[in-house]
């Protein structure tokens, strides 16, 4: 099944403790590689600007438990602007689709500042849409939503398991790069956010080791999650 072209992924999401988390990491690195972009044992660092308009449709259709909805985001990796990344996020139920292309430092600066020609200069889709989300349903800048993340990958099934550590959100500033940008930790540092993604089906060697004995799978949106926290330190 496909969306917009884009193959349609099956998510799963818990939350881990600290025990549950070190058990699982233990038994997936013994049979799924971590991923190449790994600067260290801990991952990589991801670094997200979302955007929503003003009847904040991105956090409410999460909310409400919508089946069809989607995020628009800019994401970077490890604090870099080397790869800027305008990303759409659908999801379909448990099903996802990523779609993403990339924009460079002049347009993302650009984009801060309200002057959105640049996407329109393109056949692209994703950054036409985009460009029609900014200027015809007025999207702006939201939250930023900054994690650690450990990723693993097996090639039957196309599974991806990655475990989110410190997420954090943004508290003073919409901007990726500021220098100033403070952010604030939302989660104890004993959660831990595991996601498994994979294709049509979770192979039979992969599924015994990816099920937590004392957890159930929850819908976790970093993104609410990092919102709400947004929200209720600006009313504080």
């Amino acid at each position: 099944m496909k969306l917009r072209g884009k193959r349609l992924r099956t998510e799963q999401k818990y939350y881990l403790h600290m025990h549950d988390y070190l058990t699982l990491r233990m038994r997936i690195s013994q049979l799924l590689t971590l991923d190449e972009h790994s600067i260290d044992i801990d991952g990589y660092n991801i670094r997200s600007l979302y955007f929503d308009d003003p009847r904040r449709t991105a956090l409410e259709t999460k909310n409400d438990g919508v089946f069809k909805r989607q995020k628009f985001r800019i994401r970077i990796y490890n604090g870099s602007d080397n790869h800027i990344a305008l990303e759409r996020k659908s999801k379909l139920g448990d099903y996802v689709a990523k779609e993403s292309v990339t924009i460079t430092r002049a347009q993302y600066d650009q984009i801060l500042l309200g002057n959105y020609e640049s996407l329109y200069e393109t056949e692209d889709p994703l950054r036409l849409d985009f460009y029609a989300a900014l200027t015809a349903s007025g999207y702006i800048p939201t939250t930023i939503v900054d994690y650690w993340r450990e990723a693993y990958v097996f090639p039957q099934g196309n599974v991806r398991i990655t475990f989110d550590k410190r997420l954090a959100v943004g508290s003073n500033q919409l901007d990726l790069f500021h220098p100033e940008l403070s952010l604030a930790e939302i989660m104890p540092p004993s959660v831990t956010i595991m996601e498994v993604k994979f294709d049509d089906m979770l192979p039979s060697v992969v599924k015994p080791l990816i099920t937590p004995a004392n957890h159930l799978r929850s819908s976790i949106s970093k993104y609410v999650l990092c919102k709400e926290q947004q929200m209720l330190l600006h009313t504080q």
